[in-house]
């Protein structure tokens, strides 16, 4: 019995307990089941929203978009719903990626924290982008080349859809990966894509909002919390060599309450000796 029990109350490399942390990080076997709820209400809805008279779908979605003149009126729950609309039905590939993206997210850190990092990146990137078009000359109304309907400028565009909290997820799950060397070049490869928009002559304030919501992605799966879930120490990248326990000391051998305890708090999942406590 204590032998066993050194066994199964060992922490693993990543110093989560086998009792209590088996099921906190990536669970084999995990079916997501918001990701796929969420991207088919947004397709199923752009499609709806596509057969409405051009003047009623345009002022929809201006309503729920989170641009100057609706927070700048204090309609906060634009930060929300902004997120359950596009201005287009998703293409096959960009629903193809956000479905997949998401869902390695959900599966990997549970359905709580992956809304968790969609939902800040979504929101924080939308409020910098505002704080930034309030902060230039004229108040956010310079024209936007891809501000759609209407007058043209910022102040009243379509800012709507998943892209910001798709970027912040694709960020955090790029700064989480386990090994440094493809941490470091996934977030660098991330970065460096986003920036491109956004150095070019024709940039929009969305190509600064999709820079805005990587960054905060990276710095929350840099940060690991909330999105850095523990993984067992025997999944697929924390497997261990066999033979890799740590090897008996002499003078440690005990049949009483001590070696037990002994046992069951070993670092690396072994036990004091191999003929403790039977």
């Amino acid at each position: 019995m204590g032998v066993r029990m050194g066994v199964r109350m060992g922490t693993g490399e990543d110093g989560a307990v086998g009792g209590r942390g088996a099921g906190r990080g990536t669970r084999r076997g995990a079916v997501p089941w918001v990701t796929p709820l969420y991207v088919g209400a947004l397709q199923c809805g752009a499609l709806a929203t596509a057969r409405l008279p051009a003047p009623r779908r345009t002022a929809l979605l201006r309503a729920h978009s989170t641009n100057v003149a609706n927070l700048r009126a204090g309609r906060w729950g634009t930060l929300a719903t902004s997120a359950a609309f596009v201005e287009e039905p998703l293409p096959v590939a960009y629903g193809a990626a956000l479905l997949v993206t998401l869902g390695v997210a959900e599966v990997r850190w549970g359905t709580a924290r992956a809304a968790t990092v969609f939902a800040a990146g979504h929101i924080g990137a939308s409020l910098l982008v505002y704080a930034g078009l309030r902060a230039r000359r004229g108040d956010g109304t310079r024209p936007a080349p891809r501000a759609p309907g209407g007058d043209g400028g910022t102040a009243h565009a379509l800012d709507v859809g998943a892209s910001y909290g798709f970027y912040a997820t694709l960020g955090a799950l790029a700064a989480s990966l386990p090994h440094r060397g493809a941490r470091a070049a996934a977030t660098g490869g991330l970065l460096a894509l986003g920036a491109v928009p956004v150095v070019r002559r024709g940039r929009t304030f969305t190509d600064v909002g999709h820079l805005t919501a990587l960054v905060l992605g990276v710095g929350m799966g840099a940060a690991g919390a909330p999105v850095r879930g523990r993984v067992p120490a025997t999944g697929w990248w924390r497997r261990r060599p066999a033979g890799s326990t740590t090897p008996a000391r002499s003078g440690a051998v005990g049949t009483g309450p001590a070696a037990v305890r002994r046992g069951a708090g070993s670092t690396h999942g072994g036990i004091a000796s191999p003929r403790g406590v039977v």
